[in-house]
């Protein structure tokens, strides 16, 4: 399954996602740097990504993704620091098994830092 992260997180992000089951890009692996996200989301459906993985609280509100094939998964960040992905890393993961092997009447998924807080 071909997971897509956006810009706006680190890079490094990658590292942590990557694994036999998904293959994880970033934009700037794919070249799309600069990209704006109707035309990047669209990109991402016409390219086969399952998941896109963005920190753009306002793409719900600018893009209507109950039209699009594509999974929004939103991180809910304090900050764009990696300490901040490594707690969230078993929830990303769990998520996208779930979305790998069932199929959701939603397409936009949310998890927030204080999920792992309890």
């Amino acid at each position: 399954m071909k997971i897509l992260i956006d810009e706006s997180l680190d890079v490094r992000l990658k590292r942590l996602l990557d694994d036999s089951f998904f293959e994880v890009f970033t934009v700037r692996d794919m070249n799309w740097l600069g990209v704006k996200n109707g035309e990047l989301l669209k990109r991402a459906v016409s390219n086969d990504f399952r998941i896109f993985i963005t920190a753009d609280k306002n793409l719900k509100h600018q893009q209507n993704l109950s039209e699009l094939n594509l999974n929004i998964l939103l991180l809910d960040l304090i900050s764009n620091d990696l300490s901040n992905y490594t707690s969230l890393i078993p929830s990303i993961i769990n998520l996208m098994n779930e979305i790998k092997d069932k199929s959701y009447s939603q397409n936009y998924f949310e998890i927030k830092i204080s999920q792992n807080d309890d």
